[in-house]
């Protein structure tokens, strides 16, 4: 049965990460080497404290140029700190309603309040077609 099948069985790891006090160009840079739309912040235990977006980029670029400001400053100045999760064994289901429901692309994963990878509409796709190849 497909709620039998956990978050941490498809789960992305070993994922770019920024610190808050990541320099922003040096983010905006990591995020265009490795061709991704965005990243999780954590402090320095792991914690999950933010996202940092293309957007999230766009945005502070645009409001410090608007106001005449210099370019740059760090990630914490303009990461996403509302950031909804889900658990490492929560099942797939759950994961496929809050993408239907919420709009989003990817949820970082956590287990005992620490970052421990990432879930993707993509990689619930992946798990619906492994179990239906089973079936």
């Amino acid at each position: 049965m497909l709620k039998s099948v956990k978050v941490q069985d498809y789960m992305a790891t070993g994922l770019v990460t920024f610190r808050p006090e990541t320099d922003l160009f040096e983010a905006i840079n990591l995020l265009l080497e490795h061709r991704i739309s965005g990243a999780p912040v954590t402090d320095q235990h792991g914690v999950l404290v933010g996202l940092l977006s293309e957007v999230d980029c766009l945005r502070a670029i645009l409001t410090l140029t608007y106001h005449e400001e210099e370019v740059g400053g760090q990630v914490k100045d303009c990461m996403t700190t509302d950031v909804e999760t889900v658990a490492h064994d929560a099942n797939i289901v759950e994961v496929a309603k809050l993408f239907i429901d919420k709009g989003r692309r990817r949820i970082p994963v956590i287990n005992d309040g620490k970052l421990v990878g990432q879930i993707s509409r993509r990689d619930v796709l992946r798990a619906v077609e492994e179990f239906a190849q089973h079936i």
